[in-house]
């Protein structure tokens, strides 16, 4: 049984951290849309207010009554078990309802799910799961909020600033930099629904893997060495790509990661920082997964999978990352090992069930198992993720050419 105060103070606190992002912003931007996969900030406050609702309100409430009924079409996601959706691609269309009313749509639902919470005649473990999954839904699109935010600005030639801060920029030696050893043996990976922490259903069961002996690197790569790999005409060297990743540059004209500019001799990176001259030593971030291999490859070595980072990170903590909580809001050089945030980190393996995996009952069920294909699985978290988000088990997930993630790797070579 949870402590419903605690509760309560979470899920408070994860709504009002979502509409705190948002005080930057000047009206204007909260319908921004320039291509599917992003969302406008607005439909990104709406939503996550609809899966609680949807969820839990109609289930839970007496007498429950739709805020406004056309907002389970307006802002269902993809959950074809609760109905049709509105067509992803024109979520920018959508002036109306306005953003003083998704706001008060999100306080009305707020004030419900605590009335919900406080009426002890409710099933109180199943309703207590829920919201805790709602909580986390909800980090996930504060993450979202600032990534689909940033490629939005970008296609404004002004460039517009979320914030304008000085970051305290710790100098790394790459020589420095040294491999993490892994001998050949049989692992356990993934989590069990316990009761001891969240987990998403995609991270269970856990289960044993067979690894064959490695080195994975204690650090990120850097800007420094992604320059390296421009200068030496990576992009225009067919021997280091996939196929697909091949044919993805040329069609795309991709000679460099997403917001990168090129001016004389000097490079510049756009962020949520602003336009600003390329940090050498920070983690090179917004590269595809083509992109991420083809490095590995010019550098000697490969992406991880998904079991060699997450046997090696068990032993790290996420307690000093770079994530969301600093306000840095951009990947930064470090000191030391650097294993959660700053970086979604590309690893090898398909986004694929893990064996023994059975998705939730219900609609609720639909959440991420019916996307278990044609994409691969990134670890570690970013800047813009929750530190109270993250764990080794945490799988994410994007189609390999995607790259407005704050994305970017670490190398595996084998022993």
């Amino acid at each position: 049984m949870q402590d419903i105060p605690t509760l309560i103070e979470k899920f408070l606190l994860v709504r009002q951290s979502s509409e705190d992002f948002c005080k930057p912003l000047e009206i204007e931007d909260y319908g921004l849309q320039a291509i599917a996969e992003t969302s406008p900030a607005k439909w990104h406050l709406a939503h996550t207010s609809w899966f609680f609702e949807t969820f839990i309100l109609k289930s839970y409430e007496k007498g429950f009554k739709h805020f406004n009924n056309k907002f389970e079409y307006l802002f269902n996601s993809y959950y074809n078990g609760i109905g049709e959706q509105f067509l992803r691609s024109k979520r920018g269309l959508l002036s109306r309802p306005t953003v003083k009313e998704v706001f008060q749509y999100r306080n009305n639902v707020t004030q419900r799910i605590i009335d919900v919470l406080n009426n002890g005649d409710v099933a109180q473990t199943e309703l207590c799961d829920l919201i805790i999954l709602g909580i986390n839904h909800e980090q996930q699109h504060q993450e979202l909020f600032f990534t689909d935010l940033l490629f939005n600005w970008f296609q404004n030639p002004l460039l517009p600033t979320y914030q304008n801060r000085t970051l305290q920029k710790t100098l790394i030696d790459t020589k420095k930099s040294s491999w993490i050893e892994q001998s050949e043996g049989l692992v356990e990976i993934g989590n069990d629904f316990d009761g001891s922490m969240f987990i998403f259903d995609n991270e269970s069961p856990r289960h044993q893997c067979f690894l064959k002996p490695f080195a994975i690197q204690n650090r990120l790569v850097t800007n420094r060495e992604y320059l390296e790999f421009i200068h030496e005409k990576g992009y225009n060297r067919p021997e280091f790509w996939l196929s697909d990743g091949w044919s993805t540059i040329k069609q795309q004209s991709w000679k460099a990661p997403l917001y990168w500019k090129h001016e004389g001799e000097t490079w510049y990176q756009y962020g949520l920082n602003g336009l600003r001259q390329l940090d050498l030593e920070a983690p090179v971030s917004h590269i595809s997964a083509y992109e991420a291999d083809a490095f590995a490859r010019w550098a000697g070595a490969r992406l991880p999978t998904e079991a060699e980072w997450e046997i090696v990170a068990n032993k790290r903590t996420a307690e000093h990352g770079n994530f969301v909580e600093t306000n840095n809001l951009v990947p930064v050089a470090a000191e030391n090992e650097q294993f959660y945030g700053d970086v979604w980190e590309w690893t090898s393996s398909a986004y694929s069930p893990y064996p023994g995996f059975k998705p939730p009952k219900g609609a609720v069920g639909e959440y991420n198992g019916k996307f278990m294909c044609n994409q691969l699985v990134l670890r570690g978290g970013s800047c813009v993720t929750s530190k109270h988000h993250i764990r080794s088990s945490y799988r994410n997930f994007f189609y390999p050419e995607a790259r407005w993630q704050f994305s970017g790797l670490r190398l595996v070579r084998d022993l």
